[in-house]
């Protein structure tokens, strides 16, 4: 089960982060200080907080809420989070996120710990918490999936999401976690 949780988180947030708001963050601060070492290292810890803190909610919320309930609660989010992977996010939500006088690290940090805030990778990381209850497999999935989204846009700026148009990406994206919610909904593999 652990293997898993690990496996599904990284998949389902490297695809889903693909043409997010995070990702044309990455590509904004690589385009304005082109130094993707603080910038990586930056994300890397944001990630790391923010994915922690929301995979912990995730962890807690599963004592508090009787299984029948969750696997509801639980399979309906997938499938909500499956139409929201369908409705891209634009760069300029992102616009204004720097504040230099905290250095490109620390830009990255504060910006991308903000803008994870409320975000699709962030919502998706409290219910595969939930969902598989394996907080340390989930957030090292899910911060694994961000890197591996996010580190090419670093070091390649927006060659990196050209490779393969973005709404075929969002509707893989979608269709994993479409298939997930239906899968909890149906008591399969919990």
């Amino acid at each position: 089960m652990i293997a898993e949780a690990f496996a599904v988180s990284t998949g389902v947030v490297a695809l889903g982060e693909i043409g997010d708001k995070t990702q044309l963050l990455a590509l904004l601060l690589a385009a304005r200080y082109r130094k993707p070492v603080p910038i990586i290292a930056g994300i890397l810890v944001a990630t790391l907080l923010n994915h922690a803190a929301a995979g912990a909610l995730g962890t807690w919320i599963t004592r508090l809420v009787d299984p029948v309930w969750m696997r509801w609660i639980l399979g309906l989010s997938f499938l909500a989070v499956a139409a929201w992977m369908l409705v891209p996010d634009q760069a300029d939500d992102v616009e204004g996120a720097e504040q230099p006088r905290f250095g490109v690290f620390g830009v990255t940090v504060i910006a991308f710990f903000l803008a994870e805030m409320g975000d699709k990778t962030q919502i998706a990381t409290v219910m595969l918490a939930a969902r598989y209850d394996a907080l340390i497999a989930v957030t090292a999935g899910t911060t694994l999936g961000m890197m591996i989204a996010n580190v090419p846009a670093v070091l390649l700026g927006d060659k990196a999401v050209k490779f393969v148009p973005i709404e075929w990406v969002h509707r893989i994206a979608a269709l994993v976690f479409a298939v997930i919610g239906v899968l909890v909904l149906a008591g399969v593999g919990g």
